[in-house]
Formats: structure tokens, C-alpha cells, sequence
């Protein structure tokens, strides 16, 4: 017996992938690097890892990129990623609401000492 897929699920993993195609689009307009793509186009193993954006990595971090209306449950799915040197951030869009990033505290704060390190210091 075959399974019947409701019309909203094929919509809402349409909008999903979409969301992922957006993402790469905005990264490789503001890093101005082509190289940024869907891990769906360019690395199976990527995808297979729960990494949505190929291409961030050499920047230090991977992303997955969830399009809910409900809450994803952001501990699981950062906890679903690879567990290597790479920041690893959930970009969540909420439709009609926003988007918001989420990563570790510890991932956080890496990027705080780095953002310190890296500004220049007036000399007063």
C-alpha cells in the first residue's frame, strides 16, 4: 500500500530547500565568493553530516538551515552536526516572524575573543 504525502509536507520541504538556496545566494553576495552553494548540489557528505551550505567552511563554521513555523529543537540539531573544529550555527527562519541564528555559548564566545582580537585599538 502506497503512502500519500499531504500537499503541505511537498510544500513545506519545497519552502525548506528553498530557504537553503536563499541562504547561499545572500552568503556568496556578501562574501563575494561563488564557491558558496546547497550541500544538496555539491557534497553529499556534507548533507549527510546536517550541513545545509557547502562552501563556509574555510570561513570556520557550517550551517544548517531550518524553515519552520513551529519551534525546531535546536539542541538536537546542533548536536546532530559534525563535531569538528567548525562553528556550527542553526540559521532559522520563522515565516511572517523572522530569522534568528543560534550556536553553542562556547561557539559564541569564540567569536566574541576573535571579534576583540581582530579590532584595531585606538591608540588614546
Amino acid at each position: 500500500m502506497k503512502k500519500k504525502t499531504g500537499s503541505k509536507t511537498i510544500n513545506a520541504r519545497r519552502a525548506g530547500h528553498q530557504y537553503e538556496r536563499d541562504l547561499a545566494k545572500e552568503l556568496r553576495e556578501l562574501l563575494g565568493d561563488e564557491g558558496i552553494s546547497t550541500s544538496r548540489y555539491s557534497s553529499r557528505q556534507l548533507d549527510d553530516e546536517k550541513v545545509d551550505i557547502f562552501g563556509t567552511q574555510k570561513y570556520g563554521f557550517h550551517i544548517q538551515a531550518k524553515r519552520y513555523t513551529n519551534n525546531p529543537n535546536l539542541f538536537q540539531i546542533l548536536s546532530e552536526m559534525p563535531d569538528d573544529d567548525l562553528i556550527n550555527t542553526v540559521f532559522w527562519k520563522k515565516p511572517r516572524v523572522g530569522e534568528i541564528v543560534s550556536m553553542t555559548k562556547e561557539d559564541f564566545y569564540e567569536l566574541i575573543i576573535t571579534l576583540i582580537n581582530e579590532k584595531p585599538r585606538n591608540n588614546r
